[in-house]
């Protein structure tokens, strides 16, 4: 046995004992359908939106007062994803709030490093990487699949929102690191992001796995829609716009509301072809045990 196979093993075996301790004895509901979105171009705006208030409004609250910006971040995570989860389906309000709590939330997480212990916003990208790897391969261990479309139990929904909340954290980090450790500023990390993002596509039409290149992105519309709020909300000398982060994070509310209000009455972002993929399981289960 070579060493790095004992290595990977040994990993293997604690991720397994962990698991069993954690979940061994907790009920698993089950879903009729994801509960998650349809994966389309309404999605990805909505989530750059999110990321960009996410920013500026952790940015605001620490200026209000730092008590005050843990008790919203901390508190409205808590509410908002004990709500999401005690839910038994998908609907836009409940999941989008949710990830705007994730947003402002994963900003608080990803500098607490840096502002506590000191460290460059590169070493806490690192840091936040190897987590998000590591759960990245306990929910595939655990459930066979990471896809975006396979939400149909309560456990798989954990690992989905312990995943979506590392990602903030990642891309926080990622984002600070470029326009701040290494001097970009807002507006080369915005290009620098805008055409990251385009490269898993590329490498879909390439032969990239959906599920990888869905998740490479999603870590890179943090970075992207911070940078693109900061430019916004930043003062002058500091290469942004100086149009102040409150007034940014306010107009970034509004146009989120109007968004979900529009999917919620619309139902446009119902993931259909996994609802009816779902359907016909079901329909082929009842007919085999008939």
């Amino acid at each position: 046995m070579t060493k790095p196979y004992g290595v990977v093993a040994a990993f293997a075996q604690v991720l397994d004992r962990f698991e069993s301790l954690a979940f061994g004895i907790m009920h698993t509901r089950v879903f009729s359908a994801p509960k998650v979105p349809a994966v389309f171009l309404m999605f990805w705006v909505v989530k750059l939106l999110t990321t960009g208030i996410g920013e500026t409004g952790s940015d605001f609250l620490g200026t209000v007062s730092i008590p005050l910006a843990a008790l919203v971040g901390v508190g409205s995570f808590g509410v908002a994803l004990y709500l999401q989860l005690k839910a038994d389906a998908y609907h836009p309000v409940r999941y989008w709030v949710t990830v705007l709590t994730v947003a402002v939330f994963g900003t608080m997480v990803a500098d607490g490093p840096h502002l506590v212990l000191g460290t460059p916003y590169w070493v806490d990208s690192i840091g936040y990487l190897a987590l998000l790897c590591g759960l990245l391969m306990w929910w595939r261990r655990s459930e066979g699949t990471i896809s975006v479309h396979s939400i149909t139990t309560a456990r798989r929904e954990r690992f989905y929102w312990g995943v979506v909340l590392l990602t903030f954290g990642l891309g926080t980090a990622v984002g600070d690191a470029t326009a701040i450790d290494f001097g970009l500023g807002f507006t080369w990390s915005i290009v620098l992001f805008a055409v990251l993002i385009l490269v898993p596509l590329g490498l879909r039409k390439l032969g990239l796995n959906v599920t990888i290149a869905f998740w490479a992105s999603y870590v890179l519309t943090r970075p992207l829609g911070a940078s693109i709020a900061d430019w916004f909300g930043k003062p002058l000398h500091t290469g942004g716009l100086g149009w102040g982060t409150g007034p940014v994070t306010a107009i970034g509310l509004l146009l989120f509301a109007a968004l979900v209000t529009y999917l919620a009455r619309t139902h446009n972002d119902v993931d259909h072809a996994a609802v009816h993929n779902r359907s016909a399981t079901n329909d082929l289960t009842v007919d085999a045990r008939a």
